[in-house]
């Protein structure tokens, strides 16, 4: 009998700080999506730079994340707070497989960084040819913003855009000083850092942060996963002492 109320008196403690923890899962969710939403009607002109996944915009991906999160969230808490055995299990695996899978994403981009850097510039460039193009305000909007924030031209060098153009000719956001039709100006008057080494170059140097984000992250669902896991092995005890 005291070993029946132990594990009940556990029981207790874990579901009240599972519902917690899931809670702030979900609020998180809610924050993300809520950032989303207002990425796509705030900034719905601004899409990606790929032409092979023009939905792959940072608003669409945090839509998508924050439902799923909220998602996961909803489940954790239902699960907690009812002590349901399938509920519970279902946070789990899918907390599981979520993590294996950017465990899996990770080990491949570090595996295959020189290809994947190959693949991104002949997509980018690519895109390059849909600039200004009827139908691709976000594409067009996206590349003059990457080219005025970060001071460069093109994806590897400023002639990118003499095939797009069939010309000597870039966009005006490769001025270094803007001004209408600057592109038609001499090379003189136009940035020459390529923008793929450019940015790489600024997520290199912000890789500390986006390591602790990284970092973060695992933690936080590996924290799911032992409070899943031991919540359900409370619930198993628990209806084995009613039993």
């Amino acid at each position: 009998m005291k070993r029946c109320s132990m594990a009940r008196g556990c029981l207790q403690g874990v579901k009240y700080l599972m519902f917690a923890f899931n809670l702030l899962f979900w609020l998180g969710g809610c924050g993300i999506l809520g950032v989303g939403i207002w990425l796509a009607a705030t900034q719905g002109n601004f899409a990606t730079l790929s032409s092979s996944f023009p939905s792959l915009s940072a608003a669409n991906l945090l839509i998508v994340t924050g439902a799923f999160v909220m998602a996961i969230g909803f489940v954790g808490c239902i699960g907690a707070i009812k002590e349901h055995r399938c509920l519970l299990l279902t946070f789990f695996v899918v907390l599981l497989l979520v993590f294996l899978l950017e465990a899996t994403v990770a080990t491949l981009f570090f595996s295959y960084t020189d290809k994947i850097d190959r693949y991104a510039q002949r997509d980018l460039k690519k895109g390059l040819h849909l600039f200004g193009t009827p139908g691709n305000v976000g594409l067009t909007n996206a590349w003059s913003i990457i080219q005025t924030d970060f001071r460069c031209c093109g994806v590897s060098n400023y002639t990118d855009w003499f095939e797009v153009y069939n010309a000597t000719r870039v966009p005006d956001s490769c001025c270094l000083e803007f001004s209408e039709n600057c592109g038609l100006h001499a090379p003189g008057t136009w940035w020459k850092a390529p923008c793929y080494e450019t940015v790489k170059m600024w997520l290199q140097e912000n890789l500390l942060a986006v390591g602790v984000f990284g970092l973060c992250t695992a933690l936080v669902q590996i924290l799911g996963l032992t409070f899943a896991v031991t919540m359900y092995c409370q619930v198993v005890k628990a209806d084995t002492c009613r039993a």
